[in-house]
């Protein structure tokens, strides 16, 4: 399989969705207690809806520079990462859209779609979510035919090697590396070690060999914005989820990281910046060079000065 290590070209978002922020949960779950966050932190209730219904909220946050804080986060000593749009560039959106025939006219899936009603999702609830968007009758039954389908069309790419990584995110992981910093990676898709597994950072350590910990794919009971596959991740590396950031690029993986008590770090590839802000991210950047590395060596999560 050849990978590009390129830089990825990701379409720009059309008007579509908008996932707010998750509450502040009170919870336990694998015998981790989630507190309320303090006020400060505090987020409005999640809800998925079209984001013209809710561009007041969306609003709020345009005029936030990009790689300011919003707030201070500091005490922080590991990372967990997502794959598809943090790492790499994978056919999901492409695959489920290209399974749609038969379904629903697939132009009507945009990148807005994808965003707001599938990424970050276990493989079947992305798949019904998406046919409601749509309208699709009996959505739930119907959505194991399409999951199947798109499932199948995702290998039919990975094998033609259509996945590009990000060169940003792998001189980060090395960056981290260096660091000493634990790391562990976070993929609700099955797929996610297959395609990050021909990947080698600068140094040719393997992509995979970089994380500490790896919970891709695993049977969850939850899936995002519910925090358990984040928890899960800071559990098996050890360290306390207060001490931990996760690097999301949808917003029910932000909202994912906050509820888990954990600081987000929103990477906004496809010019949704404001979307991230607005599901709480404590930082948003455009690519992961311009996270602040001499901030991290203090525990702070800040932005690089312009």
């Amino acid at each position: 399989m050849q990978i590009l290590t390129r830089v990825a070209q990701r379409p720009t978002p059309h008007d579509g969705e908008h996932l707010a922020i998750s509450p502040d949960l009170v919870t336990e779950r694998r015998g981790i207690s989630l507190r309320a966050h303090p006020a400060s932190r505090r987020a409005p209730p999640i809800q998925a809806a079209w984001r013209t219904q809710h561009a007041p909220e969306a609003a709020r946050f345009q005029g936030r520079k990009v790689g300011a804080p919003a707030v201070s986060v500091q005490g922080l000593r590991a990372g967990i990462f997502d794959v598809d749009g943090v790492l790499l560039a994978s056919p999901h959106e492409r695959a489920w859209r290209e399974a749609l025939p038969g379904f629903a006219d697939p132009n009507r899936f945009t990148t807005a779609m994808y965003q707001a009603q599938v990424a970050g999702k276990p493989r079947a609830d992305g798949a019904r979510a998406a046919l409601e968007a749509l309208g699709v009758p009996d959505a739930e039954r119907q959505s194991v035919v399409y999951a199947g389908r798109k499932q199948a069309r995702l290998e039919e790419l990975i094998h033609a090697g259509a996945i590009t990584a990000f060169p940003d995110a792998l001189r980060f992981i090395q960056a981290m590396r260096t660091l000493g910093w634990p790391m562990a990676v976070a993929s609700s898709s099955k797929n996610a070690n297959q395609m990050m597994r021909p990947i080698r950072l600068a140094s040719g350590q393997g992509l995979l060999d970089a994380f500490g910990a790896n919970v891709c794919g695993r049977d969850l009971r939850h899936g995002k914005p519910d925090p358990e596959i984040f928890l899960l991740a800071a559990k098996e590396l050890q360290v306390a989820p207060e001490h931990c950031f996760v690097a999301e690029d949808a917003p029910a993986g932000v909202a994912a990281a906050r509820a888990g008590g954990m600081a987000a770090l929103g990477v906004a590839r496809l010019e949704d910046a404001a979307l991230l802000h607005a599901a709480g991210a404590d930082l948003v950047v455009t690519s992961l060079d311009d996270v602040a590395l001499d901030e991290l060596t203090h525990g702070r999560l800040r932005g690089r000065a312009a």
